[in-house]
């Protein structure tokens, strides 16, 4: 398969600041998902609705395990459980909000790996994984150990 597309679509009605939206996806996962600046900047623990940085974090995290994965299992380490979070650390001090930097929080259970091959491999997917290359204008830090 050397090429394929994935889409999801956004409505918006009203003001930035007073108006909402909603997100929608074939899959169905992001079927009328709300959204809003209230949502988006006044609501701490996020559990209201979802944001863009929200959606962001999810996909690179998931795309980051993905290309580990398959990173170590070509290497002959299959990964017996890899979890990862994504954080998006945002900036308002300049000319707008702007990502300042995202943290790979990277936990692995890999049998038979030193950390040095570890490392090395899980820095390769850093760099390889598409949504890494998509998002390289943001610093990203990965901070990973084997448990």
């Amino acid at each position: 398969m050397p090429h394929f597309k994935r889409t999801a679509a956004a409505v918006w009605r009203g003001t930035g600041q007073d108006g909402a939206g909603t997100l929608d996806g074939p899959s169905g996962v992001l079927s009328g998902t709300p959204y809003s600046a209230k949502l988006r900047f006044q609501n701490e623990d996020g559990k209201a609705g979802t944001n863009p940085e929200e959606l962001i974090a999810a996909a690179h995290a998931g795309c980051y395990i993905m290309a580990l994965s398959f990173q170590l299992s070509n290497a002959g380490f299959p990964p017996t459980e890899l979890r990862c979070s994504a954080t998006i650390d945002m900036d308002n001090s300049g000319s707008g909000w702007s990502f300042e930097k995202i943290t790979l929080n990277l936990v692995a259970n890999v049998p038979g790996i030193d950390t040095g091959k570890f490392m090395e491999l899980a820095n390769a997917a850093k760099a390889g994984c598409p949504v890494s290359k998509a998002l390289s204008a943001v610093p990203i830090e990965l901070e990973a150990s084997l448990g």
